[in-house]
């Protein structure tokens, strides 16, 4: 593929027909949208409006965010508001897991905003999340999809600890990229972090890509490599779509054929579980990826 570049533009390329995305329905998801009004819960799955909800809700899956919704840091990928976050709410780990036991959620992933504003970077609250989770929801399996704590062996080994069945960080870019799309991320940082999660024993590490930022295809198959150099079991390629004109354009969209190839290639590589796809986003059929 064409390398194509990544500057800022308010000009949108308009989609291709494989983006479409069909309302979600069934028995299970109106079910689970009731609950979610009645009771006032919040997801990843509402607020970031996944094309996959549907799918998932109806597969008893689903993604909740802690620690606020305001970011420490500000990737040029990400929708996600930037600035100062709110002070901890120590009473969150409660709500969360209150929240999936209302829903009757069988697989839970968990995810956060960057909180480098805190010294432990948020993750005491990480640890007390998982373990409400637990006590009140004793058969939910859990994935904590978590930032790079700034590479600190000894917030990842909190995580570590309660044992969670999937342990994911996104790279979310190739290494040519990464550092206008993640700015205070470093590739290498990202990539030991899965290796010490692994080395830690953690069972099912996974990471995730975005395709159409202006990466080529060599560049994509070696970040794919170097996953599975750091041991990685599981890999998410999905398509990047700009939140507002003030992100960084989509540069390409990859077809369905492309996305086919890398699922092969990463299927060859060792993966245990490859999702690829236009709509795969990083929890995508996370249930299945415990098996």
């Amino acid at each position: 593929m064409p390398e194509a570049t990544t500057a800022r533009t308010t000009e949108r390329t308009p989609k291709p027909k494989w983006l479409r995305v069909k309302l979600p329905t069934g028995k299970k998801y109106t079910e689970l949208r009731g609950l979610v009004d009645k009771y006032e819960l919040h997801t990843i799955c509402t607020s970031g409006s996944c094309p996959n909800m549907g799918e998932c809700w109806g597969e008893g899956t689903a993604t909740f965010m802690i620690l606020g919704n305001i970011c420490t840091r500000s990737c040029g990928f990400c929708g996600v508001q930037t600035g100062r976050p709110d002070t901890v709410d120590w009473a969150e780990p409660e709500k969360v897991a209150r929240s999936i036991k209302i829903m009757g959620i069988k697989h839970a992933v968990i995810t956060s905003v960057d909180r480098d504003d805190l010294p432990d970077q948020g993750t005491i609250i990480w640890t007390e999340t998982v373990q409400a989770i637990r006590r009140m929801n004793p058969n939910t399996t859990l994935e904590t999809l978590i930032p790079d704590f700034q590479g600190r062996e000894d917030l990842l080994d909190r995580i570590v600890t309660v044992a969670p069945e999937v342990v994911s960080h996104n790279m979310e870019t190739v290494r040519r990229l990464t550092r206008e799309v993640r700015i205070q991320a470093k590739y290498d940082r990202s990539l030991e972090v899965l290796r010490y999660l692994k080395d830690q024993g953690v069972h099912r590490t996974k990471s995730g890509l975005m395709l159409g930022l202006g990466e080529t295809e060599d560049e994509v198959i070696a970040s794919m490599e170097d996953l599975r150099n750091a041991k990685v079991d599981i890999i998410t390629l999905g398509q990047y779509l700009q939140p507002s004109k003030k992100h960084l354009p989509v540069a390409e969209f990859i077809t369905p054929e492309q996305f086919k190839k890398y699922e092969t290639l990463g299927k060859e590589m060792g993966f245990r579980h490859v999702e690829s796809g236009a709509l795969v986003r990083s929890s995508y059929k996370a249930h299945k990826h415990i098996e």
